[in-house]
């Protein structure tokens, strides 16, 4: 199951008020991605890594990552987060519609240069 990581360049300084929004997030009871033709598409697990002027964002998926992306809009607590951040980020981030939460998302990927699971390893005898 591949990962995939987003940043935020947030304003240093301003990492207790960032995870205070987080404090109370609620994940979906189903990460499983309702729309046609992405039936095999779900988030599996989120995770959140901050440290100065960097927050990033761990996302373990099934299927299509854009898939994921359009269904993170459409969790009104994850579009209550981007509203919330917009007064600690250094750029804007479009994030008010789908398309521009997907290019946001996008634009927000780092480069997979590793990834490795004791899941994908045949075990040696």
């Amino acid at each position: 199951m591949p990962f995939a990581a987003i940043t935020y360049d947030i304003k240093p300084g301003h990492e207790d008020e960032i995870a205070e929004i987080f404090a109370d997030f609620q994940r979906v009871a189903s990460g499983k991605v309702d729309a046609p033709g992405q039936e095999d598409t779900r988030i599996l697990s989120t995770a959140l890594f901050i440290r100065d002027g960097l927050m990033v964002r761990m996302i373990e998926y099934e299927g299509d990552l854009d898939a994921v992306a359009r269904r993170m809009f459409s969790h009104p607590a994850v579009r209550r987060v981007e509203e919330r951040l917009a007064g600690y980020v250094n750029k804007p981030r479009d994030t008010s519609t789908e398309e521009g939460f997907v290019r946001t998302f996008r634009s927000s990927l780092l480069r997979s240069i590793s990834q490795l699971s004791v899941r994908d390893t045949a075990v040696a005898r």
